[in-house]
């Protein structure tokens, strides 16, 4: 099955058990410092393969999501007006672009890391993140960190 980047909300309930407990060892990433990657999925009961072949597909959902940042990764094409695209993009979900940072492209394509504020008026992040993918010249969006 081809992976076409789509975001979904599921239950818990219909979220196989590996997924479950990668969101627990990063759980015990996030809450104690000196613990190691191999001691969180220990903890977890996984494997450490497990764990980084899911780490960045899957974290918890919370309603509490606005007023809050995220940063995302963009793998897009040397295009020109193409960043303002993305830009304007987001300004249409009514999200405050906090920092930009476009690496030089190599050839001919360019990794993008910004984070935003999402406020009470931001509309669906999911919405957003989808809209932004179907941008002609981006090649893929990945959520990096949300805090």
């Amino acid at each position: 099955m081809k992976d076409d980047g789509r975001y979904y909300i599921v239950k818990k309930k219909a979220v196989p058990e590996v997924l479950l407990k990668v969101v627990e060892a990063k759980r015990l990433l996030d809450s104690e410092k000196a613990i190691t990657v191999q001691e969180a999925t220990e903890r977890a009961g996984i494997s450490r393969s497990s764990f980084y072949k899911y780490k960045d597909d899957i974290f918890p959902f919370h309603d509490n999501t606005r007023g809050k940042t995220i940063t995302l990764m963009l793998q897009l094409d040397d295009l020109p007006g193409l960043l303002s695209n993305v830009l304007n993009h987001i300004t249409k979900y009514h999200a405050n672009i906090l920092t930009i940072h476009q690496a030089i492209p190599v050839n001919g394509i360019a990794s993008l890391t910004l984070s935003m504020d999402l406020l009470p008026e931001t509309g669906n992040i999911s919405d957003m993140i989808e809209d932004i993918e179907s941008i002609k010249g981006i090649h893929y969006t990945k959520i990096i960190a949300r805090e």
